[in-house]
């Protein structure tokens, strides 16, 4: 026996509770610190420290978990190990900790606890005097060649003090260790050289005291695994590159042992890489008259898009090998540009899978991590691909105009490669890291607005505008699809509720203001929630009253439940009147079942003074009328503006104001004080009702003049009569966007004539024929005609000699 050497700790150690093992003497092991009491252990001794005596810390194994900031100290080990603190790594997310090597020095006492707070400190009393027995060194090194896995005895020999009692202990417990990992590996090694295979050991996993046996993995089925892996790489109709790649990932796989965190990333990807289709897909259905019909019968009007869509299927029958366009279906919500993606699919006969992008903000959703990343995993192209197991399906790019952005990239600028039919042939994912052909699938994208999509992304979409419906194909939508689907949903049948188109009407026009049929949708469904509530109450009358008819006939009257039993005769009457079927909805109904109506014809009113003029404009939403209200008073000529302008509509309203002031004495124009000037000794204030609402755009220019001209005229404005159009400081009108949106949102309000910049004639074509009907254009090239049309019997100089001082 060699000799051995003291170890003195000091009499006082501040201890360290630990839940994540016990720590004998001359071991190593790493702990994690997050509790308040070991944090401030560490941050006042180990951080703040410089002596060798600082870096002793008593180390008490503690079952609760320290995690826990309890107030009161839990009960201690009564006996530790002191340990040396070898290395402090510290963090702050996900939020503050510390992990800490520790090196066991020797066992310890306490013998009382002096402090508690911030940190238990106690006086110790040091048991080991010496260094580990030498004769068990060798013991130790053939156990640490075998197996790195500890035992689940340690807190009984931490407690064994006595050297002879932790001999007994511990070494019939390294013995049974030893022999069993010599005997797994005996029965292993004929079974090496059968197959000449290299297999990485695995650790031993749990042993059990009692009966000496050991539990390992299902280490065999986790190599048949990897076999059918390598088989279905070798069978697998995936490209040379991606085969390549495969073959190597998978030799790599073979010798890599399975603890190692890399194992499980290189399994995935290769799971990942067997199931993508690489050559799999379906056969288009190519019957573009079956293919007109369902279009037709699922999509009332949208005759442009339908006929965008026979046009692509046309050329797919002529030609098979045609790449597949990129789409980008742009309206206001509600319009059906998702459902007619999905139709698009079923009348291919592809599969469909939907991509929303509202709010993505990381071009890693799009172009996949790298795996080098911890949790990498491919963007969601490549998913959508394994997900439908095709590599021809139909992927609805949904809201491609909300895209964000961040320090994650810009996933707008990551679509570029996937929407370029030159170029996504050859996509490449970051996850991959090979490339994947994409030209087989039919992309279609979705947006509620272009202004928001980057240019370099537009470019390389074909854009399809879908408009608002009109209010005769509001109607006919609501009865051929809206409501049949409500019905259906609300196990009501039209034998039980009537709805009139009349009512529609009133639904459409009254209860709600939207380009597409969603709010009509939801109203739909009220009303036949409210009908439901009746249909269900006169079954339950019905039922109760045969029930009472039936206890008559049995002379058992005396078993009639309490609550069933009629008061009177008036009572029994009226159970005996259900409701009467069908339940016709009318206005009344209507009126009882969503309350007062919320948009009222109020445009007569708003015109009932001078300074007032209806403008058109166009939102993402749809379009939409929009009142301009003006008024003057003293003041030193300052021109106010109000209800949430942007730059643009502020520029046109000095635009027009400016153009007013220098052609006033043409239009014989005086302010209150009978001057030509109109600013002179006289405020403006123009204001844009709807102040909640960002307002912007060049298409007010015309509006505000109007409404200007009709304030300095004290002349009404016609309240029939909508405008749209920018003007120039020379008093030309230009053309503007939207015209089809703003003529739909004019025919929803009730209004008779449209005023539209004479070089958006072409745009009237798009318009459907009972608008146009409806409705009377007038069609202008300067401010003169858009004055002599707004205004009753024109708005020249001879029609204005009793007005020239006229006063609000």
């Amino acid at each position: 026996m060699s000799s051995v050497s003291p170890i003195q700790i000091p009499s006082r150690l501040p201890l360290l509770l630990t839940h994540e093992g016990v720590l004998l003497p001359g071991s190593t092991m790493r702990t994690s610190v997050d509790s308040a009491r070991n944090l401030q252990l560490v941050r006042s001794r180990l951080l703040k420290g410089t002596s060798l005596q600082s870096t002793i810390l008593g180390v008490i194994p503690n079952t609760p978990d320290p995690a826990s900031d309890a107030q009161d100290l839990p009960p201690l080990h009564r006996i530790g190990t002191a340990a040396l603190a070898v290395q402090v790594v510290g963090s702050n997310w996900p939020k503050p900790h510390y992990t800490l090597l520790i090196t066991g020095l020797c066992r310890f006492q306490i013998v009382q606890v002096l402090k508690e707070k911030p940190y238990p400190i106690a006086e110790v009393e040091q048991l080991d005097r010496l260094e580990e027995f030498p004769n068990t060194c060798k013991m130790r090194e053939e156990l640490g060649e075998l197996s790195e896995q500890f035992y689940k005895y340690a807190v009984q020999i931490l407690d064994a003090v006595s050297l002879e009692e932790r001999f007994k202990m511990t070494i019939p417990l390294l013995v049974r260790q030893i022999e069993g990992l010599k005997l797994l590996q005996k029965t292993r090694k004929p079974k090496q050289d059968d197959d000449k295979r290299v297999i990485a050991i695995r650790p031993i996993r749990r042993i059990t005291h009692i009966s000496g046996t050991l539990e390992d993995e299902d280490e065999d089925e986790d190599n048949d695994d990897i076999v059918m892996l390598e088989k279905k790489i070798r069978t697998s109709s995936m490209p040379e590159q991606a085969h390549k790649v495969c073959v190597k990932e998978i030799k790599r796989l073979k010798k890599m042992p399975q603890s190692m965190p890399e194992y499980a990333l290189t399994r995935n990807y290769l799971e990942l890489m067997v199931e993508l289709p690489w050559n799999k897909s379906t056969t288009d259905r190519l019957d573009i008259r079956a293919a007109r019909i369902l279009l037709d019968n699922d999509h009332y009007a949208m005759e442009k898009l339908k006929k965008r869509v026979l046009e692509y299927l046309a050329v797919r029958q002529l030609k098979n090998n045609l790449k597949g366009p990129i789409l980008c279906f742009v309206g206001p919500p509600g319009v059906g540009k998702t459902s007619v993606g999905r139709s698009v699919a079923k009348t291919l006969g592809r599969e469909f899978h939907r991509i929303a992008l509202g709010g993505v903000c990381d071009q890693s959703d799009i172009r996949g991590h790298r795996r080098t990343y911890v949790g990498s995993m491919p963007g969601r192209i490549i998913n959508g691909l394994k997900t439908v197991g095709v590599n021809n399906p139909v992927f609805l790019l949904d809201e491609v105009d909300k895209l964000g952005k961040s320090l994650q990239g810009d996933p707008a600028a990551a679509l570029l490669e996937v929407l370029d039919p030159e170029q996504n042939h050859n996509f490449t994912d970051h996850y991959l890291n090979v490339a994947f052909d994409l030209s087989q699938v039919l992309f279609i994208a979705t947006a509620n607005t272009t202004a928001t999509i980057p240019a370099a992304l537009l470019d390389r979409m074909e854009i399809i505008q879908v408009p608002g419906y009109t209010q005769e194909e509001k109607i006919e939508i609501a009865h051929r699809h809206l409501i049949p689907k409500q019905l259906e949903q609300h196990g009501l049948t039209p034998q039980q509720i009537q709805i009139p188109q009349v009512t529609t009407l009133d639904i459409i026009t009254r209860y709600t203001r939207e380009a597409g049929v969603r709010s009509l949708d939801r109203k739909l469904g009220a009303i036949c929630r409210a009908v439901a509530v009746k249909v269900a109450e006169g079954q339950h009358k019905e039922a109760k009253l045969d029930r009472s008819d039936v206890t008559e006939r049995e002379g058992c009257r005396e078993h009639i439940l309490e609550d069933e039993k009629p008061e009177s005769i008036s009572d029994t009457t009226d159970l005996a009147l259900p409701p009467e079927m069908p339940i016709l909805i009318d206005f009344h109904a209507l009126k009882d079942i969503l309350g007062p109506p919320m948009y009222e014809m109020e445009v007569s009113q708003r015109l009932s003074q001078p300074g007032v003029a209806i403008g058109l404009a166009w939102t993402p939403l749809g379009g939409e009328i929009m009142f301009v209200e003006a008024s003057r008073m003293d003041g030193e000529g300052q021109l106010t503006l109000t209800g949430q302008l942007g730059d643009v509509m502020k520029e046109s309203a000095h635009l027009a104001i400016s153009w007013l002031r220098s052609n006033a004495k043409k239009y014989q124009l005086t302010n209150a004080f009978g001057s030509f000037d109109l600013l002179d000794n006289t405020d403006v204030h123009l204001h844009f009702p709807a102040g909640a609402v960002t307002k912007d755009g060049p298409s007010a220019g015309v509006t505000i003049v109007t409404c200007l001209a009709s304030l300095f005229s004290g002349r009404l404005v016609r309240s029939d009569v909508a405008m749209t159009g920018e003007i120039t400081l020379r008093g030309l009108v230009l053309p503007v966007g939207g015209i089809k949106d703003k003529v739909l949102a004019a025919h929803r309000a009730g209004l008779k004539q449209v005023i539209i910049p004479r070089r958006n004639e072409k745009d009237l074509e798009g318009i459907p024929g009972n608008v146009r009907q409806d409705l009377s254009f007038v069609t202008a090239s300067c401010l003169d005609e858009v004055l002599n049309a707004a205004f009753d019997g024109g708005f020249t100089v001879k029609t204005r000699p009793g007005l020239l001082n006229s006063k609000l």
